[in-house]
């Protein structure tokens, strides 16, 4: 996916969010993360929203600490959020392809680390205001979870801060049902976890892995973020159950 593309769902994501939260109000709970209300995923989302644009904005070629939670509620806190929002995508939408700025996992440039990962940041948390609402939730596109199921496994588990270890070393298979070669091998030990993106993948079949997680990539993609159950676990149960126990990603 190209810079400009990420950008657009963006851009889509936040609006669905913030639909989201004004139908449902900032007082919801939010099943997919526990002990979490909208105004807390509003919060949140609202300031990581804030803090990237600095960095491509700002030009910051060193990590720069967020600016704090806000102390807003109810339609202010949604005003909030919503310039926040549009600040983000008019921020990534007009910076110079070649803005040199911090950013945290490999990428072809600071501008496009921004805009994929933002792009996911929001559309997990949509994901979130969505499962607060009720109802149907809006689908994850198949090219875009492919992309976010490979950043997570191959970006951010691929750090020193993954706590995903196994004293036993044991291979996690992930593989999209929906869409050919999207499978990734998992290889979990003492330290972080190692996945590589496999040529083919036979459906139905664990191979030289453990465990086996499969299903369509919006919903695997989902379940990898812990927002879903995964649709299908074949193998060594333990090491899936391993995956879901360990694999949060925190902000501090």
């Amino acid at each position: 996916m190209e810079t400009a593309e990420f950008v657009r769902v963006l851009d889509r994501e936040g609006r669905l969010l913030t639909a989201a939260a004004e139908e449902t109000g900032t007082g919801a709970e939010v099943p997919t993360c526990p002990k979490w209300r909208v105004r807390d995923l509003l919060r949140h989302t609202g300031m990581v929203h804030r803090w990237a644009a600095a960095f491509v904005a700002e030009g910051h070629t060193a990590y720069h600490p967020d600016g704090g939670l806000p102390d807003l509620d109810g339609a202010e806190l949604v005003t909030w959020f919503r310039e926040g929002h549009r600040q983000l995508v008019d921020t990534l939408s007009c910076a110079a392809p070649d803005v040199r700025c911090w950013h945290f996992l490999p990428a072809p440039s600071p501008l496009a680390f921004w805009a994929r990962r933002q792009a996911h940041e929001t559309a997990v948390h949509r994901f979130d205001a969505e499962s607060a609402r009720g109802g149907t939730p809006t689908a994850v596109g198949t090219d875009f979870a492919l992309d976010g199921i490979d950043e997570l496994l191959r970006g951010f588990h691929a750090r020193d801060r993954s706590r995903v270890r196994s004293e036993v070393p044991r291979v996690l298979r992930v593989r999209a049902t929906d869409a050919d070669d999207a499978v990734w091998s998992v290889r979990l030990s003492a330290g972080p976890p190692v996945a590589e993106r496999e040529d083919t993948g036979k459906a139905g079949h664990v191979g030289n892995a453990d465990c086996e997680v499969a299903g369509p990539a919006g919903r695997l993609y989902l379940a990898l973020w812990n927002r879903l159950p995964f649709p299908e676990v074949t193998g060594d149960a333990s090491v899936a159950a391993l995956w879901r126990g360990m694999s949060a990603v925190t902000w501090s």
